[in-house]
């Protein structure tokens, strides 16, 4: 272990954010010329989305694969073809981004949190059925992290229910459960290719699915519910335009073929780092099914505040002083306690459609959720990808052994 008197020098690690920590290059330019150079950038006359789609739809086991906007347009565009009435319910997970939760109140539904398990940070069918009711009309589940949920158990509750389960796996590509894929195991799989995911094309979203009529239901909603190719074409409900762009699909079209190399750098990469810190005091390593493969978007840890002085905050305070910019709590808040939730502040002052709501269903007590308040106070999200080298794992593991040393060897009144 590094010696905590040692101050080693800064190393600046790869980031996500920018060419350090990605794999665009020379076969991305490639293909955004042959889309330039072919003077067709949308989607509807263009060959690239379509292929894209083609080819992700095969990689993850799916019939069907259609591109959108954003990962939150896929969400949209798998609750939009569930098609709930207004006030139906959809149980959904209380640690999750907002991109998730909004487009079920855009529909008119309304989102019902379900706790999680506070060392996996998922939903369980434990807490799912906790929170279903005679108005759910489909369950939202969240692989977070690349951790994917307990689907066996999942599935089984929503099949005996006969509800629809959509999973949001906008940060787990190619994650396994049961040796299948995450997205393919409910209705609709939705993903997302904003920056820092797994594929990125800036903004971007793709969503899966082996039914032939929500397949329809999602092309339609994609495309202002126009019917290209029908015989008699017209607007046949209420959509918007979620169309990608050839630009985009080029772009995502080039990463396919680099998709399994960047999940196999990220695991290898993590495990080196779960090896290096296994034992070490107040700190737990992401926790996973033994019938899981973890595809690691950031890496998790559990930080015990009873024996870390500081807890999380503390830990990530003394990263940042090494240029580790970990993030503790990840979401700071229970997605149920912001705003547009807390205060019902939908369209104009309707309220709708809350207003329409049980009261148990917008109950946010936080009596209800134990596991979500103990697992955003003990998680460390570090950053990750698939450009971290063996080195960049040393700094870490150096990093966190030191900061844990002096947080837990200074006295307690020097860390107040």
């Amino acid at each position: 272990m590094t010696n905590p008197a040692q101050q080693p020098a800064l190393l600046r690690l790869p980031s996500d954010q920018e060419a350090s920590g990605r794999t665009l290059g020379f076969e991305e330019i490639t293909k955004l010329t042959e889309a330039i150079d072919s003077g067709c950038l949308t989607s509807t006359k263009g060959n690239f989305v379509k292929s894209f789609e083609t080819g992700f739809a095969k990689a993850v086991g799916a019939k069907h694969g259609y591109a959108c906007a954003s990962g939150t347009a896929a969400i949209h565009c798998a609750i939009a073809a569930i098609n709930p009435e207004p006030g139906d319910e959809i149980v959904t997970t209380s640690i999750t981004d907002m991109g998730a939760l909004t487009p079920i109140i855009y529909q008119g539904a309304i989102p019902v949190f379900a706790d999680v398990d506070p060392n996996t940070y998922n939903v369980t069918a434990r807490t799912i059925e906790a929170a279903l009711s005679e108005r759910t009309k489909a369950i939202i589940v969240t692989h977070l992290f690349g951790n994917p949920c307990e689907m066996a158990e999942i599935m089984a509750l929503a099949n005996a229910r006969n509800i629809p389960v959509i999973e949001d796996c906008a940060q787990s590509f190619l994650t396994s459960y049961d040796d299948a894929y995450v997205g393919t195991f409910g209705a609709i799989g939705c993903f997302s290719l904003q920056q820092g995911k797994h594929i990125t094309t800036g903004e971007g979203g793709v969503c899966v699915t082996n039914d032939d009529a929500l397949a329809r239901r999602i092309f339609l909603f994609i495309n202002k519910a126009w019917g290209y190719g029908d015989a008699n074409p017209d607007h046949y409900f209420l959509a918007l335009n979620y169309r990608m762009s050839e630009l985009q699909g080029a772009v995502a079209f080039a990463q396919l073929p680099k998709l399994q190399g960047v999940v196999d750098s990220r695991i290898r990469g993590a495990n080196e780092l779960t090896r290096r810190i296994s034992g070490l005091k107040g700190i737990e390593t992401p926790a996973m099914s033994s019938r899981a493969i973890h595809t690691y978007w950031k890496y998790c840890l559990r930080v015990d505040g009873r024996v870390i002085p500081g807890g999380a905050v503390a830990l990530a305070k003394m990263l940042k002083e090494r240029g580790i910019m970990s993030a503790p709590r990840y979401i700071q808040k229970p997605a149920f306690a912001c705003e547009v939730f807390r205060e019902q502040r939908t369209f104009g002052n309707s309220r709708f459609p809350f207003n329409l709501a049980r009261p148990e269903a917008v109950n946010y007590d936080r009596n209800k959720f134990p596991g979500t308040y103990e697992a955003l106070e003990g998680v460390l999200v570090l950053p990750w990808n698939e450009r971290y080298t063996q080195q960049h794992i040393d700094y870490i593991a150096d990093a966190l052994e030191t900061a844990v040393a002096k947080l837990t060897e200074a006295p307690a009144a020097a860390t107040v």
